[in-house]
């Protein structure tokens, strides 16, 4: 029990730790204690150390040698050309699963699609996010390609701080779900190079609407 406990925790405190990162409330160089943050965030180490481990994993946190974990310095270029890969690779899954995904899999699809608008109409940015890992997870499966779906799934791991922060940018959430319904459609009419052009676009427009609340963040800064 405590181990799933401590898990669950781990889980809270990369959401939270990735939150104040990007909001400015750690800045790039500064020390993060694993001491400091259990006390910070009412946790005991164990779940720290466990948060600091997935953050390096994101490249949002470096773990250096006598020095511990400090906040990574991403530029702007890094960040555009993570994305960029981003886009290639999910617009590259969404093409396969428009021409591979079984009548299952292109079922279960449109109906999590369909599921995810109450989340949309209640403006649960949270219960979205969540979803959305499960609809794009959905696409990378569907392409039939495990060495594929690993990559896209491991640069998704990458991004995924800065990919939840979009959802806070006002209108992004109606927005994201109409960008999702071009990809399903695509998906479902079997058009490989729609599919690739919505998803695609889908991601570059995922990319703005984070650099949108970043540079508002940085002007309410």
């Amino acid at each position: 029990m405590d181990i799933v406990d401590d898990r669950t925790r781990a889980d809270r405190l990369v959401s939270d730790v990735s939150e104040d990162i990007l909001n400015g409330a750690f800045a790039p160089g500064d020390r993060l204690d694993e001491l400091s943050l259990a006390e910070r965030y009412g946790v005991s180490r164990t779940p720290v150390r466990e948060a600091l481990r997935r953050l390096a994993s994101s490249g949002l946190v470096e773990v250096r040698p006598r020095r511990g974990a400090i906040v990574a310095r991403i530029t702007a270029e890094k960040l555009a050309e993570l994305f960029g890969a981003m886009a290639e690779l999910e617009a590259t899954c969404a093409r396969l699963s428009a021409i591979g995904m079984t009548p299952m899999e292109r079922r279960r699809l449109e109906e999590f699609y369909a599921s995810m608008e109450p989340l949309v109409s209640a403006a649960d940015a949270e219960g979205f996010a969540a979803a959305n890992l499960v609809f794009h997870t959905q696409i990378y499966a569907g392409a039939h390609n495990g060495h594929l779906a690993e990559i896209t799934a491991g640069l998704r791991s990458r991004l995924l701080p800065y990919r939840r922060a979009q959802f806070r940018t006002p209108g992004r959430l109606p927005r994201s779900h109409a960008e999702h319904g071009a990809v399903v459609a695509a998906i479902l009419d079997a058009d490989a190079a729609a599919a690739h052009a919505a998803m695609l676009r889908h991601v570059s427009l995922v990319e703005d609407s984070f650099e949108r609340l970043a540079a508002a963040r940085a002007v309410r800064g």
